[in-house]
């Protein structure tokens, strides 16, 4: 039998969960439309009560959009085994999850939300971005990237973001056409930069040689070999 009583929570405990209301909060409306006043609600605990653990909404939320950015950050990690375009993938559809679970709470994350201009936000998303590019050249094998692969890992990097937020308005492609695509375009910015450069010539054959027809990037290939026949039908002139 219960007594009714609610057990006392530490200080770091009730913090963590304030933390946790307000992500929640923050992943299904826009920061600025959450009031102190619903955070407190939700935490069955008084609005004074929230003051005294953080001084004020910025706090809690610069503390909610760490925890965001830890979690999106952990979403990039994938074990070195297989093709790389699989694990693209697989990281891909990780990234849309959380993209998909806190809408909202993303776009705050990407967009700076009410905290737009502080430097601790802002060097919370670089973390984000920095964690995955990291990342991808794990997934590569290369610890000194050259300036044009680290160009090309960057640009997917910001790409995926991008694109991300666009799908947020509307979701009009579906996700998974978006997730295969972005993996495409990754391959497509490491064949361009190896027209340009031996180097990134060499990475490129070293990562197709260990791809799958059936794979991602197979898959590509197999488009793109669909498009021949098209071309073909294209006055010389106008390829010029």
């Amino acid at each position: 039998m219960t007594t009714g009583v609610r057990r006392r929570m530490g200080v770091e405990e009730r913090r963590q969960q304030l933390i946790g209301v307000a992500l929640e909060l923050f992943s299904h409306r826009s920061p600025d439309d959450v009031s102190i006043d619903e955070i407190a609600a939700a935490a069955g605990i008084s609005r004074p009560l929230v003051y005294h653990y953080f001084p004020g909404k910025q706090s809690l939320y610069e503390a909610a959009l760490r925890r965001a950015a830890d979690e999106l950050a952990a979403r990039f990690l994938e074990p070195p085994k297989g093709p790389l375009g699989a694990r693209l993938l697989r990281v891909m559809g990780r990234f849309f999850d959380f993209v998909e679970e806190h809408g909202p709470g993303f776009s705050a994350l990407m967009r700076g939300g009410p905290a737009v201009g502080s430097s601790r936000t802002n060097a919370m998303i670089d973390e984000v971005r920095q964690a995955a590019y990291d990342q991808i050249l794990a997934h590569l094998g290369i610890d000194d990237p050259s300036p044009r692969l680290a160009l090309v890992v960057r640009s997917w990097v910001s790409l995926a973001e991008s694109t991300a937020l666009i799908w947020l308005d509307g979701r009009r492609i579906p996700r998974a056409e978006l997730e295969l695509q972005l993996v495409h375009d990754f391959a497509a910015l490491a064949a361009v930069s190896a027209a340009y450069d031996e180097e990134m010539a060499t990475l490129l054959v070293r990562i197709l040689a260990d791809e799958p027809l059936d794979g991602p990037f197979g898959d590509l290939v197999g488009r793109l070999v669909e498009l021949v026949p098209a071309m073909a039908k294209v006055p010389a002139q106008r390829l010029r």
